[in-house]
């Protein structure tokens, strides 16, 4: 019994320690080199050449956006950017960042909502990442409700006639969803989810066996009492799963069939179980995230023939 006893009180010690691990690892905020060299981060040479270089980024710097700054239910400080667009317009986009990036990174899509559709730009930093405050990654949980109070804030300088379009890519993606199953305002007309993942806990559970060749049980549900702990939610709670099957706003699903990252198959979970109109387009060969810059054409497409039947 004392062997017992004592084997199990090891296994506990080992499986507390390795929870505090993975929340350092994944969601405090802090530098994430376990994801450098990562293989299923590989991005096409194509792909690369725009996500680096590409000539968005220059525009972006050229844009004056304004800077606004609210203050979350939580209390922590968020920086938005808002971009007017060049002919008055009631029609605005909220774009959403993926894990560890920032808000001008949607600029890669921004460009596109402004130069050819004529678009006003909303973004933001979501918590824990580029100016806004957190001292934890949120995957979209928290962050949907932070999109809501963004939302009002944009139909404040947009009008209650704006009509308004969320696109969001990978976690960004994921917090459009959870933001969905919200009571959103009726200038919500559609949602694009770019390589979006069904669940926190789900997409953990799928790099943890990927990357480190572990199973779920029992670190996972530890992982996510502390994380219930220490950032006030836990990983089975942070849903898009759950969120889309309550959602009414329309939703695109987008995602390529190359991803190892976020596997296509969370969309498709996701897009059988949404109770509002949805639609769904993979395309071959592209990683995560990919889509937009490898088959731009059949992308914009797909989404301007979305958004075509729920904006006016």
């Amino acid at each position: 019994m004392k062997i017992g006893i004592g084997l199990l009180s090891i296994l506990l010690i080992i499986d507390i320690t390795a929870s505090f691990y993975f929340y350092n690892l994944a969601i405090e905020r802090n530098v994430k080199d376990f994801l450098v060299g990562n293989s299923d981060l590989e991005v096409s040479a194509e792909a690369m050449d725009v996500f680096i270089d590409g000539d968005w980024r220059e525009w972006v710097d050229n844009q004056d956006f304004e800077q606004w700054e609210m203050e979350s239910y939580d209390g922590l400080k968020l920086q938005g950017y808002y971009l007017e667009a060049k002919e008055p317009t009631d029609k605005t986009v909220v774009l959403a960042h993926g894990y560890l990036g920032r808000a001008r990174d949607m600029g890669l899509y921004g460009q596109y909502y402004y130069e050819e559709l004529g678009y006003n730009i909303f973004t933001a930093d979501l918590r824990g990442h580029g100016q806004s405050e957190g001292e934890y990654i949120g995957f979209g949980w928290h962050d949907r409700l932070d999109y809501l109070d963004w939302i009002d804030k944009v139909l404040e300088r947009t009008g209650s006639d704006s009509e308004i379009v969320l696109h969001g890519v990978s976690m960004g993606a994921a917090t459009m969803l959870m933001t969905s199953g919200e009571d959103l305002p009726e200038n919500v007309k559609a949602i694009v989810a770019d390589s979006p993942y069904t669940s926190v806990y789900d997409m953990f559970d799928y790099q943890m066996g990927r990357m480190f060749h572990l199973p779920a049980f029992p670190i996972l549900p530890s992982t996510s009492l502390i994380t219930q702990m220490r950032a006030g939610y836990s990983l089975t709670e942070a849903s898009a799963l759950d969120q889309v099957k309550k959602a009414e706003v329309p939703i695109l699903y987008i995602h390529g069939n190359a991803d190892t990252f976020v596997p296509t198959s969370m969309t498709e979970e996701l897009y059988k179980n949404t109770k509002s109109n949805a639609e769904m387009i993979t395309f071959d060969d592209a990683g995560h995230g990919e889509a937009f810059v490898t088959q731009k054409n059949r992308y914009i497409n797909k989404m301007n023939a979305f958004l075509n039947k729920y904006i006016d």
